[in-house]
């Protein structure tokens, strides 16, 4: 399978909790126009996810997005580079795949996970989080702010890890220049 260098890969968390929470079709809007992938690692834990959270399966029943499936050795090799620094007790399989692909593909990855996404950064990967991309969507007037308080707030009473609290969306994106005043 080929993955186009303007695919966006992600991860499992924002998938699993946008699902979770009811929002996975504002990704979908958002991701309009470009290919979508997750590893099958990332796959398997959203498989998992759903014994706990049903509206995860949603994810795994998304036409658009393609689960990307490799026995090429590069891709093994890479993948195995990434889980010797972070899978611990079975877990960050998803971001191994993730990073992968975005070192081999070139495609840009969508990860939250703080240890992963520093990574990334490290090795230069081309690499966002959800935050950014949903500042990106305002910037863009593809959503408006209060939609994205609203849905921030609906990540975090779903005990996804933001860098904020419940209504602390505005202020963290503007007192870390992701958003400037007149763009809200």
């Amino acid at each position: 399978m080929t993955v186009p260098d303007d695919a966006w890969v992600f991860d499992t968390g924002p998938l699993r909790h946008f699902s979770a929470q009811g929002w996975l079709g504002v990704l979908r809007f958002l991701t309009k126009g470009r290919p979508v992938f997750i590893p099958d690692s990332v796959e398997r834990e959203i498989n998992a996810a759903t014994n706990h959270v049903s509206a995860t399966h949603a994810v795994l029943d998304a036409d658009w997005i393609k689960v990307y499936r490799s026995t090429d050795p590069r891709f093994v090799q890479t993948f195995a580079r990434y889980a010797d620094r972070l899978v611990a007790d079975g877990k960050n399989t998803g971001e191994c795949g993730v990073l992968a692909m975005g070192e081999l593909y070139g495609c840009e990855i969508v990860i939250d996970d703080l240890t992963a996404h520093s990574i990334a950064e490290e090795k230069g990967l081309r690499v966002t989080a959800s935050v950014p991309l949903l500042c990106q969507a305002i910037r863009m007037k593809k959503l408006t702010m209060a939609m994205v308080e609203a849905l921030a707030d609906d990540l975090l009473e779903g005990e996804y890890h933001l860098p904020f609290g419940p209504g602390g969306f505005r202020r963290h994106v503007i007192e870390h220049g992701l958003l400037d005043y007149d763009e809200i």
